[in-house]
């Protein structure tokens, strides 16, 4: 297999790698790069005291150099430098090294180069998740050997490392993972939608969609790439591709590819042929993003020869994933949902719109260079109030009041969000944490965020 030739052209054994970044992504590969006996290294931000000392005192029994607060001085002394997905290859430790021949490269690349499983990908701006995590739950009950993995929260390489010539990597791609590959190539590729984001990191839009764009770029005739119709980037996107492309469409019925007819999630093959999934009533998942998140995956699993039973059994049983419109109770005659991961405007937008009306948000943290102009348009009709959360919050206000809303409460943490949103709610409103903005500012990540929020929930109870 390719793969296999991929990893013995590294020669992995014979490497001096150095690892950048401690976090999930950068201790899985760590551990297989030293399973596979390459010599490694890790650098992170953090001090010594900073980070667990089990961590690092189980590393260093197998020989690992940290450079911790610091970063080495000589990187010539590296065959490859593997980046965690929230380094910015920009730094100039790691710009130097480029300068001086070495391989940079990301986790799922390696993940790729090691595997014998094959590889299915989904990335996008937006519902990227839900629609990995969907789609392994298709593949599982079609009865396949299954891991969903990468930005969904499971490092890819661990997967990799273990799996088997019939196993599959479903695997969630951010841009950050895309940006370092090199020879990736799954069977299967999907973009969902592309929007700005993470303007911080890439600059421009034409770098933000070149690093998506990878997710096809290896890609053959014998592959497929399933994307968005309904999207005029996804849709300039099908012409680079070489794989067959097969679009979705929740607004239009296609001479070929996934749409909605007559109320039901339909596929239509090139010889007219029509395979019905389900009805959209039966989904459990709300909201009109999730019908196009739900098309996907049954395009995508469809194209990796899973038959339309089950795929719409897999579908009416799913019921979505934790910190996307997670449903977190009712509490005196007031909906709570969990939408941490709303770190964009675009997704928060699709939450708004999902729960439609009497909506009391709970929005702001690390803005991550948005603009918000766009974003508070659709708090006219849905939402009654907001409470201001985070670093960036003033900037959401900004925009709102230019626009004439004004309704804001400035809190000071989440504690104070939701006991001020319960205070205020009346029976038929909706208290939904959904921020527009990354966690980064106040929070590990948007998970720790959510969970802090369902926590405050379930104290309201109490």
């Amino acid at each position: 297999m390719l793969n296999e030739e991929l990893s013995n052209k590294a020669n992995i054994a014979r490497k001096n790698v150095l690892i950048v970044g401690l976090g999930k992504s950068g201790i899985a590969a760590a551990q297989a790069m030293i399973h596979l006996k390459a010599k490694v290294s890790i650098q992170d931000s953090k001090k010594r005291e900073e980070i667990d000392t089990g961590l690092l005192s189980m590393f260093e029994d197998q020989g690992v150099k940290f450079y911790l607060g610091e970063t080495p001085e000589d990187m010539t002394q590296f065959d490859m430098l593997i980046l965690s997905p929230g380094v910015s290859p920009e730094l100039p430790f790691i710009q130097a090294a480029k300068d001086a021949g070495v391989e940079v490269t990301g986790e799922l690349e390696i993940a790729y180069r090691v595997a014998k499983g094959r590889f299915v990908a989904i990335t996008g701006t937006n519902g990227k998740t839900t629609t990995t995590t969907l789609t392994g739950e298709i593949f599982k009950r079609a009865g396949r050997t299954t891991y969903v993995v990468g930005n969904i929260g499971n490092a890819v390489i661990a997967a990799s490392e273990k799996s088997k010539e019939d196993d599959w990597m479903v695997t969630e791609a951010s841009s950050f993972q895309l940006e370092t590959t090199r020879y990736f190539k799954p069977v299967v590729s999907a973009i969902l939608n592309v929007s700005p984001d993470h303007m911080n990191r890439h600059h421009t839009m034409g770098a933000y969609i070149a690093a998506k764009s990878n997710i096809f770029a290896n890609q053959t005739e014998n592959d497929y790439f399933v994307t968005n119709m309904d999207d005029p980037i996804c849709r300039k996107l099908m012409e680079q591709s070489r794989a067959k492309v097969v679009p979705f469409s929740s607004t239009q019925q296609l001479d070929y590819g996934a749409f909605v007819q007559n109320g039901r999630l339909v596929l239509k093959k090139e010889d007219g042929t029509i395979v019905d999934f389900l009805g959209a009533d039966e989904m459990k998942i709300i909201g009109d993003h999730n019908i196009q998140n739900a098309l996907a995956a049954a395009a995508v699993s469809y194209c990796a020869g899973i038959d339309e039973k089950t795929i719409g059994d897999a579908i009416r049983a799913f019921g979505g994933v934790e910190h996307r419109l997670e449903y977190c109770g009712k509490i005196q005659g007031v909906d709570y949902y969990n939408d941490s991961k709303g770190t964009n405007t675009d997704a928060s937008e699709i939450a708004i719109k999902a729960v439609g009306k009497n909506i009391i948000l709970i929005a702001g943290g690390d803005a991550k260079g948005q603009n918000f102009d766009e974003f508070v348009k659709y708090f006219k009709g849905r939402v009654k109030h907001v409470m201001l959360l985070g670093r960036d919050a003033h900037f959401i206000r900004e925009s709102a009041e230019k626009t004439g809303f004004s309704a804001f409460t400035e809190c000071k943490d989440m504690d104070d969000c939701v006991k001020k949103a319960f205070e205020m709610a009346e029976p038929g409103d909706t208290v939904l944490l959904s921020p527009a903005c990354a966690s980064w500012d106040m929070y590990d990540n948007y998970e720790q965020r959510g969970d802090h929020f369902k926590d405050c929930v379930r104290r309201l109870e109490s």
